[in-house]
């Protein structure tokens, strides 16, 4: 069986919640990375800066989830902590609001650390 070749093939096999929930994410995710690209890499789509990839964001069966989301700076990190799961995944469980504000400032933060990576 083979996965979705797009990130629009992914979004049509969610159920609705789901996809909802993951609409909201990835337009968040795009509008802190401004100039970033969709593609599918290990199954789930990812915002790619240039050649490098940005962010990775997935539906599973609870919530939509964000990688890697690095440990980010002060204030940043506070309001992202509670939803962090492991090292590196941040949980946005659903029949909670998308902080959409909250992933936008996530996925700039991300992109601000990645041209830094340069």
């Amino acid at each position: 069986m083979t996965g979705p070749a797009t990130v629009e093939e992914y979004l049509a096999a969610l159920p609705p919640d789901a996809r909802e929930v993951l609409e909201q994410v990835r337009a968040a995710v795009l509008r802190g990375m401004p100039g970033a690209t969709e593609t599918i890499r290990y199954g789930m789509p990812a915002a790619m800066l240039g050649s490098r990839y940005g962010l990775h964001y997935a539906a599973w069966k609870r919530h939509a989830a964000l990688y890697p989301v690095p440990v980010l700076d002060g204030e940043l990190e506070a309001e992202v902590a509670p939803l962090r799961s492991g090292k590196d995944a941040v949980h946005l469980r659903y029949g909670r609001p998308v902080p959409g504000d909250l992933v936008e400032r996530v996925a700039s933060a991300v992109a601000a650390r990645r041209s830094d990576d340069r």
